[in-house]
């Protein structure tokens, strides 16, 4: 892939020699694949910003991700702050190579599967890797944050 189309979350991958492989997406595909993840961007009482990674079949729940976080509560930021404040557009939020790092938990159930696969930073672009490699690249914990 060259240089050109690499999005900010492969060339930090990149950046740490971690493994992935690079996919292309649409919307039925999520449908057929139980490891593939979805990037939530949110903010707590105290005006933090937090990202929360769950399965596409199942939703954040916001009394867990509150609780993971260490929060009173916490809500979903709203669409129009999503490219200021990470520099990625709805639907092509990553994990990886936000305008700066946001406290990031992951749901638990990232770990029943040997990959997972989650934006690559660009609409129709999956990132596919493991924990182990995405942990080269960012920090993150593991909760119980989906329901």
């Amino acid at each position: 892939m060259s240089a050109e189309t690499k999005t900010n979350a492969m060339r930090l991958l990149d950046s740490k020699n971690a493994v992935y492989i690079m996919h292309d997406y649409s919307p039925e595909d999520a449908k057929q694949q139980p490891n593939i993840f979805k990037t939530l961007v949110t903010v707590g009482k105290t005006g933090t910003n937090y990202v929360f990674v769950v399965p596409v079949s199942r939703e954040l729940d916001l009394k867990k991700a509150a609780k993971a976080v260490g929060e009173k509560n916490i809500e979903m930021i709203r669409e129009r702050q999503l490219l200021p404040l990470t520099g990625y557009i709805h639907g092509g939020c990553s994990p990886l190579g936000m305008k700066k790092f946001f406290r990031t938990t992951i749901d638990k159930s990232a770990e029943d599967f040997t990959t997972i696969m989650f934006s690559g930073g660009k609409i129709g672009k999956q990132i596919e890797t493991s924990l182990g490699e995405l942990a080269k690249a960012i920090r993150f914990s593991i909760e119980d944050i989906s329901k």
